[in-house]
């Protein structure tokens, strides 16, 4: 977590993208759209490389930019990514199509929660990505960590919740309700017999749990 100038000085000397992602970034910001932040995204990017996988699980696509990011960072990599939202989803497939990664994108429509029969006929992940509906985030874990491998790595964002975690009292009765299901997740990983987790004061927080 760091100040708005040094994130500024950050984001000047990240390497420039292409302009269909500099273009989603646009319409993210201007839409009220979640999607990583770009210093978070790199970071995640590279440590995803410690990691060499060849299969990405991502449970919340919302406009597709993350899994693009990770398609074009990873040539030899397929990804499965789930989205729920029907507007987002009409929106991730256009850009994917115009990333022209639709044969190494797999999008899966519906509610991840009903989804994990369908995906459990695939091979297993090397990494899991979980960006999706906060207050979900263990039933996330309990049911797709079984379908990482051994070795592989699950990334959880926003699990800092900006700074909310830490506070003990929170005006909005929802972000307070919210703040404490992330907090309850973030001990449950912490302490989770299959998982080695630490979590990084990377964007908005990012958990790293390691799979035994």
């Amino acid at each position: 977590m760091f100040d708005q100038k040094t994130l500024d000085y950050l984001e000047q000397i990240t390497p420039k993208r292409t302009d269909l992602l500099t273009e989603m970034e646009q319409y993210a910001a201007e839409h009220e759209i979640p999607i990583m932040d770009l210093v978070g995204m790199e970071s995640l990017l590279q440590l995803m490389k410690l990691y060499a996988p060849k299969r990405i699980l991502e449970i919340g696509t919302a406009i597709g930019y993350s899994a693009i990011r990770m398609a074009e960072a990873f040539p030899d990599v397929g990804i499965v990514t789930i989205e729920r939202d029907p507007e987002r989803i009409e929106l991730a497939k256009h850009y994917i199509k115009q990333a022209r990664l639709e044969d190494r994108i797999h999008l899966i429509e519906g509610d991840a929660l009903n989804k994990v029969e369908l995906l459990e006929k695939m091979p297993l992940f090397h990494v899991l990505f979980i960006d999706a509906a906060k207050g979900q985030y263990q039933r996330f874990f309990d049911q797709y960590a079984a379908l990482v491998a051994p070795g592989g790595v699950v990334f959880s964002d926003n699990v800092l919740f900006r700074g909310l975690v830490a506070e003990q009292d929170v005006d909005s009765k929802r972000l307070s309700k919210l703040a404490s299901k992330i907090r309850t997740y973030n001990q449950y990983i912490m302490d989770h017999p299959d998982f080695h987790t630490r979590i990084l004061p990377i964007g908005d927080g990012l958990a790293v749990s390691v799979k035994k």
